[in-house]
């Protein structure tokens, strides 16, 4: 099992909208970097864990936790003219981009904010607090993971998350 941080502006596609898909479950598209599509096409399995991040938004922060409900597989979005992720050089037969299905897991009781992140030296290593990382979808290890629910507040994060 892996660990994985995947963020999403909450104007366009937040927690909430997870939790009330049906299923809790929707692909996760849209994504036109090729280190996170390798990301999502070679290392994301089912069962792996996220850590739902909201980003470019007045309070960006982890906001909940999701699963890796299908192994990357290729984006249609990519192949539709009128999509605003449509790629006239990605093809069925040949594509370029990738997606994963995420299902949702919980909502954090409280959002754990980047500012509150960038205060430990136990996640200095955190690819999201890299200088000029804006990947969507990071590598987040097994000790970050532990350490960033931790600080939910009540511990019910640690518990639950054997859970994702």
């Amino acid at each position: 099992m892996r660990y994985w941080l995947m963020k999403s502006e909450p104007n366009t596609f937040s927690i909430d909208d997870l939790q009330q898909r049906p299923a809790q479950t929707e692909p996760w598209d849209g994504v036109r970097n090729y280190q996170a599509r390798n990301m999502l096409r070679d290392e994301m399995k089912p069962g792996d864990g996220a850590l739902f991040y909201h980003s470019n938004c007045d309070a960006p922060g982890v906001v909940g936790i999701a699963r890796i409900v299908r192994e990357g597989y290729p984006d249609p979005t990519a192949f539709e003219p009128e999509h605003k992720h449509f790629d006239p050089k990605s093809r069925p037969e040949q594509p370029t981009w990738y997606m994963v299905d995420v299902q949702f897991v919980k909502k954090l009781a409280r959002t754990i904010s980047l500012r509150e992140l960038k205060q430990y030296p136990e996640l200095a290593e955190l690819a999201l607090l890299r200088r000029g990382n804006r990947l969507s979808v990071m590598p987040v290890t097994e000790a970050q993971w532990q350490f960033i629910l931790g600080l939910e507040g009540d511990g019910a994060g640690v518990s639950g998350a054997s859970d994702a």
